[in-house]
């Protein structure tokens, strides 16, 4: 398939904006080129967020995206990573990229020695839902979840 995945650096910070930037589109975000750029640079600038690329080196293009934020959790007092962001280019989905980039993203939260990964995904991105399933995440029937807006937006 030619696909490689490795942990982004600041040189793949332009083909990682990109993507990013497309990832948030597909969540009905407007598009913000610049601002995705400037949120990644903090991100990897400050070292707090881990971010895998996929790159397809026939073509010679970025394939997907999937990044790491470190958490605590108090109760059982150990690191777990959200993955918060894995995106596939559309003209790479059904090829295994998805497949892929999750497997950096657990072989690091192995590495790293974290209790696990957690993420969400929209209630009806079935798609994203079968890979994480046939990978073993479990979907959370014990505890709810909320989010207060703080910023007024």
């Amino acid at each position: 398939m030619g696909i490689e995945v490795k942990q982004a650096d600041m040189a793949d910070l332009d083909e990682v904006a990109g993507l990013f930037n497309a990832y948030r589109v597909f969540y009905g975000q407007q598009p913000d080129l610049e601002g995705a750029r400037a949120f990644l640079f903090d991100r990897m600038a400050y070292r707090q967020s881990v971010i895998f690329i996929a790159r397809d080196e026939a073509r010679k293009m970025a394939a997907g995206i999937a990044q790491l934020y470190p958490i605590f959790s108090s109760v059982s007092m150990e690191r777990v990573l959200v993955l918060n962001d894995l995106f596939v280019a559309e003209a790479h989905r059904k090829g295994g990229v998805g497949q892929r980039l999750l497997d950096a993203a657990k072989s690091y939260a192995v590495s790293a020695k974290a209790k696990g990964l957690q993420l969400s995904t929209a209630a009806d991105n079935e798609t994203a839902q079968r890979l994480y399933e046939r990978n073993g995440f479990e979907r959370d029937v014990d505890f709810y979840h909320y989010f207060l807006r703080t910023n007024g937006q």
